[in-house]
């Protein structure tokens, strides 16, 4: 009989229709405290990742991670998955496909890591973070665990028309939780680096909506020409955002999002 894994740390506020959201890696859930007034009419489920925030680490992988939480929320939730959070909202929709009503990601991909062409057409390259970025992350978490989650906080911002502002709002809200440790944020950059969603897409059948920044460093647009098109499938483009819409552009991401929500709800 597998131990049971303690409780996550999540932050529930308010009645209505279940909505989940995820942060990404080295964050917590307090990255989404500026959105608390907008999701009033909503039972939002703010969530701390295995090992972020006030949540206790859980070592297994992604599907681990897919498990607990589908096993310790609400079934039939609208889930909201901001880059990391995003791929593993996308991993519960694929396998605990009765815990999601709806799927949104942000800032999100079924692979982060960019791919070379291979030989054969169906094997073409893959946008997405070069390697050796990635592998610089790594190095720099040995060294200096604080400054390489300040220097991805600045990324996230970057190529936004109000970067050093989201930069400011993004490191008070996520620093008043205690920093993840070395071995979890590894952990999560491993993720990052090797799962592959994309054979797994076509699984998803629920509404799926799928915000990005145009201005993404990470996680590149053209993705979106190259990932699966649907009738259940809506894609937004915000045009002056980078990694984190949401932060930098709050008016219009909610714009976009509250409506897409209120008609997936009962």
């Amino acid at each position: 009989m597998q131990p049971q894994l303690p409780k996550l740390h999540v932050h529930t506020i308010g009645e209505g229709q279940d909505l989940i959201l995820l942060h990404g890696w080295g964050v917590n859930s307090a990255v989404f405290s500026p959105l608390q007034t907008a999701f009033s009419e909503y039972r939002v489920h703010y969530v701390d990742l295995p090992g972020f925030g006030d949540s206790v680490e859980n070592s297994g992988d992604i599907t681990a991670w897919a498990a607990q939480l589908s096993e310790q929320l609400p079934k039939q939730a609208i889930w909201l998955g901001w880059s990391l959070g995003g791929l593993v909202a996308s991993q519960i929709a694929i396998n605990h496909p009765q815990s999601v009503k709806a799927l949104i990601t942000v800032a999100s991909s079924p692979c982060f890591m960019a791919q070379e062409a291979q030989t054969t057409p169906e094997q073409a390259g893959w946008p997405g973070i070069a390697p050796k970025v990635l592998a610089q992350f790594s190095e720099q978490l040995q060294v200096n665990l604080a400054k390489t989650v300040e220097r991805f906080l600045a990324i996230q911002a970057m190529g936004s028309d109000s970067a050093k502002e989201d930069i400011v709002a993004i490191k008070k809200l996520v620093l008043a939780k205690p920093l993840p440790s070395q071995t979890v944020l590894d952990q999560g950059l491993g993720m990052l680096r090797s799962v592959d969603l994309r054979n797994q897409l076509n699984n998803i059948q629920q509404p799926w909506l799928r915000i990005w920044g145009k201005c993404d460093s990470l996680v590149p647009k053209k993705i979106i020409t190259i990932l699966p098109q649907a009738t259940s499938i809506k894609d937004v483009i915000h045009n002056k955002a980078s990694h984190a819409p949401f932060i930098s552009h709050p008016e219009c991401f909610l714009t976009e999002l509250l409506p897409w929500i209120k008609k997936h709800t009962d």
